[in-house]
This record gives C-alpha cells, sequence and structure tokens, in this order.
C-alpha cells in the first residue's frame, strides 16, 4: 500500500461497490479538513481523506512546495506535482481494490492545491474517473498532459468554484481554466460567489445539487 496518511468513512448503507469519492485538500492543510463535511456525502459515496505527503516548517502538509518572491509572485513546483501525483495514481487504484469500490465510480473533489491536482489527475488519466470537483483552483500546465482526446474525456465531469475576492489565487486564473477546459471539450459547470479563498455556503449547496444530481443515494 502507497505510503499515505488517510480517513475513511464508509457509506451509510453497507454496499457491495459503492462509489468512492477521494478529497485531496490544499497548502498547509491536511487529511482532516475537508473530511468534516464528509458525513454530508456518505449517502452517496465511501469517502477517503488524505494527507499531502510534505510536511511544512510551520505546519501543515502540502503536495508541493511554493516559492514565494519579493513581489509577491507564487511558483509550484513541477517536479514535486509530478511525483504526488504519481503517488495518488497508484494509491487509489490501491483503494479502490482494497475497498471494493466501483472503478466505473471514481470521484475526486480538491480544494486549492487539491483542485490543481485533481485536474491534473483526471486530465492524465480520463478514464480512470467520472468526475471532479475543484474549488478554489486552477490549471498548472506544466502538470497537464500534452495532449487530450477528447473522446477520452466525453463521459468526464467538471464542477468548479470560485471566490470573486479570492486573495490567494486570482480569479482570473480560475477563469482561464474554465475557458481552457472548454476548449478541450470538457463537460463542465463553473460558479463564482462572492467570497474569498474558502467554501461559503452557497457554494456548498450548489456542490451538492451537483452531487445529488449526479450519484443517487445509496
Amino acid at each position: 500500500m502507497s505510503d499515505f496518511v488517510y480517513n475513511v468513512l464508509q457509506p451509510r448503507k453497507p454496499v457491495e461497490n459503492p462509489p468512492i469519492l477521494f478529497l485531496i485538500h490544499g497548502y498547509g492543510s491536511d487529511e482532516n479538513d475537508l473530511f468534516s463535511f464528509a458525513d454530508q456525502l456518505n449517502d452517496r459515496f465511501l469517502i477517503v481523506s488524505l494527507r499531502a505527503p510534505l510536511r511544512l516548517a510551520w505546519g501543515g502538509y502540502a503536495w508541493y512546495n511554493i516559492d514565494f518572491t519579493e513581489s509577491a509572485s507564487r511558483f509550484g513546483n513541477p517536479e514535486e506535482a509530478l511525483i504526488s501525483l504519481n503517488k495518488l495514481n497508484t494509491f487509489i487504484d490501491e483503494i479502490v481494490a482494497k475497498y471494493s469500490a466501483d472503478p466505473k465510480q471514481v470521484c475526486l473533489l480538491g480544494f486549492s492545491q487539491g483542485a490543481i491536482l485533481s485536474y491534473a489527475l483526471a486530465m492524465r488519466n480520463p478514464l480512470k474517473f467520472k468526475s471532479v470537483l475543484a474549488l478554489s483552483g486552477y490549471i498548472f500546465k506544466e502538470i497537464m498532459p500534452y495532449k487530450i482526446e477528447p473522446q477520452q474525456i466525453e463521459n468526464l465531469e467538471f464542477f468548479a468554484s470560485h471566490g470573486i475576492q479570492d486573495e490567494v489565487i486570482p480569479i482570473a486564473w480560475a477563469r482561464n481554466a474554465n475557458v481552457w477546459l472548454k476548449s478541450v471539450g470538457a463537460k463542465t459547470q463553473y460558479h463564482e460567489y462572492m467570497m474569498g479563498h474558502g467554501i461559503n455556503p452557497e457554494c456548498f449547496r450548489d456542490m451538492l445539487n451537483w452531487i445529488k444530481k449526479r450519484y443517487p443515494a445509496l
């Protein structure tokens, strides 16, 4: 088994091959962050929330390091991000097999850095995933595949959200991600909210409604 710390929440109703939802947290957080609302989703999924592999000096964890310059620019480390992507890809296969989850109903939910990785994971392995919820993220082009075949993503759906007042990831980056997704033929639903870098009640409600339309209760 790949070396990840993770939480698991079983579906409320025992199911032989449940759909599975992977929660991928943001920079500086841990596996307990997104897991805090898992009990609102486990009537539809087996839920697995992971801890990123890199421990930050000031606390928390990251999927890859971010360099902050004096001009307030930020640069992600694509080499570290690719290492995390490969580890995640292997881990997902192992967990799907371990818990006898439905391999045709694998969903990703990522926030911030977790959303960035979720975009890349899905586009690099489009036949493995059914849906992606990307909250407050963007397209990190250095870790995306060079070519995307439209027929491979025709059954993959995206829900994306972003705060208009996001002080961490500019709203323009999220809008550009939406344009890019549409340009490659992806099915995507994009929402903006009057919030910062986070998930407000309106965003959470829309996310739940999107999930409920695609995943019936178990």
